[in-house]
């Protein structure tokens, strides 16, 4: 068997970096299906995991990919898998299942220019809104936005102790080019990577309440096979886990799978702050465009403009505090995205009237040069 963290420093691609901060996070089961441009993901850990004693499997479709990484969580595993936007849809369903069964597992997105088919071998950031909405019912969800191969890898086991945590699907929200982009990772000791398990359950088994609250509002998770009694549905359903048709206990579920995220909130999201202590305009950005967007506020601080930026690496729990203090602090706010305006508006929404607003983004296809961010940094001067 071999070593399960390849401690050292790696010259790899981000999806090559994804499936090895999946191993070192204590993955052991990956199920999938192959889709440009996520398959590197899969390639590398089919061959990696069992070399770990893990378990990789190739389903049918994406359908039965989402559905397999369910099964492997209830057995007591932390499962992922990855996938590109069709595939990402067609998980969709499922991906309801697992938050209202409060299933850890961690879902790869390697965006694509879309809709539909689009252009699979080019990067966007236009499942987004997807990633919070895209399934049916009120639910929380959490995603991280990585930046660069190492975050891939080290956003990659922050998503696995956010699942196991709080017992929730976590995205992590990448694209091609990040996917795609090879740079140096440095792989920590083993001894220096800290993961979460899932809280498990102690006391009586036959007196054991499959989703009763903790004290941080997660239940502990039992395994199959631990000799617990339990009962697994996408029905409403009571703390025993058992179907109840009713207003009251329809209240009582959703309550507890959106208050642990929300109440939560402050130890889920990141951030980080760049050049916006005596900033007039603030760039939001996230992934691979918050990387033009460093260059574009240097470029225009250069050019007498005082720029910041705040980075997203958390987009779900949007960071609604963080951009609220942002609008009573700077004179505007531009967001960089690769789509038409979807984190934008929320951007928008949380600015609330205070500071006018910007969006710069595209259709997709390319990345967003840091002389369309600038442009509009001047003319938000100009206003």
């Amino acid at each position: 068997m071999t070593s399960r963290v390849l401690t050292g420093e790696h010259f790899i691609n981000g999806d090559i970096a994804c499936a090895e901060g999946a191993i070192a996070a204590g993955c052991t089961f990956f199920g999938g299906y192959p889709i440009t441009p996520a398959t590197e993901v899969a390639e590398h850990i089919s061959i990696r995991l069992p070399r770990v004693g893990g378990t990789f499997i190739q389903m049918e479709d994406e359908i039965a990919a989402m559905t397999s990484v369910l099964g492997g969580a209830w057995t007591g595993a932390k499962s992922m898998t990855a996938t590109s936007g069709p595939g990402f849809s067609l998980m969709m369903e499922t991906i309801g299942l697992a938050v209202v069964t409060e299933t850890p597992c961690v879902v790869v997105n390697v965006q694509r220019a879309g809709p539909s088919t689009g252009l699979p071998t080019q990067g966007a950031q236009a499942d987004m809104m997807q990633a919070r909405w895209g399934s049916h019912g009120d639910y929380e969800i959490i995603a991280v936005a990585p930046a660069s191969p190492q975050e891939m890898f080290d956003l990659t086991i922050t998503a696995f102790n956010l699942s196991e945590a709080y017992r929730t699907p976590v995205f992590i929200m990448s694209d091609e080019i990040v996917g795609h982009m090879s740079e140096r990772v440095v792989i920590p000791e083993a001894g220096k990577i800290r993961t979460v398990s899932r809280p498990r359950p102690a006391g009586r088994k036959d007196r054991f309440r499959l989703y009763r609250p903790g004290p941080n509002g997660v239940a502990p998770m039992p395994a199959i096979g631990d000799g617990y009694k339990i009962h697994v549905t996408g029905l409403t359903h009571d703390e025993k886990g058992y179907p109840v048709m009713s207003v009251e206990t329809q209240k009582e579920m959703i309550e507890r799978i959106t208050g642990k995220i929300r109440n939560n909130i402050d130890d889920i999201v990141m951030t980080e702050s760049y050049r916006l202590s005596d900033a007039d305009i603030a760039v939001v950005s996230y992934g691979v465009s918050a990387r033009t967007s460093f260059t574009a506020v240097d470029e225009a601080r250069k050019r007498g403009i005082r720029a910041g930026m705040l980075r997203l690496v958390t987009v779900w729990p949007f960071p609604e505090k963080q951009i609220r203090a942002l609008a009573q602090k700077v004179k505007g706010i531009i967001t960089v995205e690769i789509n038409m305006g979807q984190i934008s508006r929320e951007v928008e929404r949380c600015a609330a009237g205070r500071v006018p607003t910007i969006g710069v983004g595209h259709h997709g296809g390319a990345i967003i040069p840091p002389e369309a961010v600038i442009d509009a940094m001047e003319k938000e001067v100009m206003r």
